[in-house]
């Protein structure tokens, strides 16, 4: 199930590629949303308050290990799509010693600061134990999270995205099952439901790697391949550390709008969440075009066909901006219909702070989708610093918004903090992408010169 995405039509081959990535990504959003339907039903609206005012921390730990991981495989592609079999090898053995570092590291030190982190967000007095069970259940588990996504950025890495998604497919149906098995039957309330999640995360990662076993002899490594050689780790830590500093800083943004959000009491919060986890479904055809564009830019650039690339992310940016006024109009309409699945009580109050979010972060959909196109391309081509700018960009901008809504006690402040965000880290990525991309071809002309002195093309697309 491997693809080449150096050769071929762009739009067909980000179609392919992409599809099972978004059904994917879905898939997996129904870990969250199984989570906070079941919890707000059988549990309560405190609870449903609980599950959301971790949200921004749970982004904070799971994404900076994830920014890791897939950074640690950026390289991988690239050597894939350069033909090089044993340094593709070797970058996975790299890739997995640093993971068990980075999953050792990041479980002590999130179990260890996490009252700290639920007190700096005013997380109302009502739902902290709440809170703080969820949580800590979920960084118990950071190990299942690392299992499995550093397996599917090494499967993506070289083309194959069905096999994620079947795996992702099997363990949302589990976790689905877990969580009205131990909420409602087992009585475990919210810890209930970050067990069936970590549980579920963890039969997808061993799966995984039973499928790479038994499936995939390209990914077969040796004790050979185990190992820190210097100029490897070099070049994915250039790479995974901003990609996971950029996590974190959005992160950061994030709770700081979640402490702002917890000073209008419990319903907002509850609110908030419900809006929260219906923007996220609808917007992962946005992050699956950024794990696609990653994909082909990186394999692309392992044989610098930086034309290709261009022609690649003019094709995502057009998908993206349909995708967007479509999805809009679709959801805004639907959210009356859908806010009940996830309250059964006061659902009118829920669904009138549903359509103030949804109405003001859906009119920037398309800056959003432009922020995962071009900065998973730029990470694709070997950039962390750049891509991670952006997050302090989306940071800056986010906690001015923060503190303004937090002094007024304003809700719309709150929804206008992650547009303002959006906003302008996309218009920043959007000039960091056109500039790199003229000093990436300004780079291989000089090179193609040294080496040639009458070849003046930078390089030759192999679109078909």
């Amino acid at each position: 199930m491997e693809l080449d995405m150096t050769k071929g039509s762009p739009s067909k081959l980000i179609a392919r590629f992409i599809i099972p990535i978004i059904i994917g990504n879905i898939f997996q959003q129904l870990y969250n949303m199984a989570d906070t339907i079941i919890v707000g039903r059988f549990v309560g609206v405190d609870a449903l308050a609980a599950v959301g005012a971790t949200g921004s921390l749970v982004f904070l730990i799971l994404g900076f290990t994830q920014g890791l991981t897939t950074g640690f495989t950026v390289m991988t592609a690239q050597k894939f799509g350069a033909g090089d079999k044993e340094g593709m090898k070797k970058s996975i053995g790299s890739a997995v010693i640093l993971s068990v570092l980075v999953t050792v590291i990041m479980t002590a030190v999130s179990m260890a600061g996490m009252d700290t982190l639920l007190g700096w967000m005013n997380t109302p007095e009502d739902i902290f134990a709440m809170s703080r069970q969820y949580i800590m259940v979920i960084c118990a588990g950071i190990c299942c999270n690392v299992l499995y996504n550093l397996q599917a950025s090494i499967l993506r890495a070289i083309g194959n995205s069905v096999v994620p998604l079947v795996l992702l497919f099997i363990s949302s149906v589990v976790n689905i099952v877990l969580d009205y098995v131990l909420i409602v039957y087992a009585h475990m309330g919210v810890g209930g439901a970050a067990a069936a999640t970590v549980v579920s995360q963890g039969l997808s990662g061993v799966l995984c790697l039973i499928y790479i076993i038994k499936a995939v002899p390209a990914l077969h490594v040796g004790r050979e391949h185990f190992g820190l050689e210097g100029q490897c780790v070099r070049n994915q830590l250039s790479v995974g550390i901003p990609m996971a500093l950029q996590f974190s800083i959005t992160a950061v943004g994030t709770i700081l709008v979640q402490a702002a959000l917890n000073l209008l009491g419990t319903m907002a919060v509850a609110a908030y969440s419900v809006s929260c986890k219906v923007e996220q479904l609808v917007t992962q055809p946005f992050a699956a075009m950024g794990v696609t564009m990653a994909t082909y830019c990186a394999q692309n650039r392992g044989v610098n066909d930086l034309n290709r690339i261009q022609k690649g992310v003019k094709c995502a940016n057009l998908m993206s901006a349909v995708y967007a006024v479509v999805i809009y109009g679709v959801i805004y309409a639907a959210l009356p219909y859908i806010i009940p699945l996830f309250a059964s009580e006061d659902i009118l109050i829920i669904t009138e702070y549903g359509k103030i979010y949804i109405g003001v972060c859906g009119a920037f959909f398309i800056p959003l989708g432009m922020i995962f196109i071009f900065r998973n391309a730029l990470q694709g081509c070997g950039f962390g610093f750049m891509p991670m700018m952006g997050g302090v960009v989306e940071l800056a901008s986010r906690c001015v918004l923060a503190f303004i809504a937090a002094r007024m006690m304003s809700y719309i402040g709150v929804c206008f903090a992650n547009v303002s965000a959006w906003f302008t880290a996309g218009v920043f990525l959007w000039l960091a992408y056109h500039v790199l991309m003229k000093k990436m071809k300004r780079n291989l002309s000089e090179n193609v010169q040294k080496e040639d002195p009458l070849q003046t093309r930078t390089g030759q697309s192999q679109d078909g």
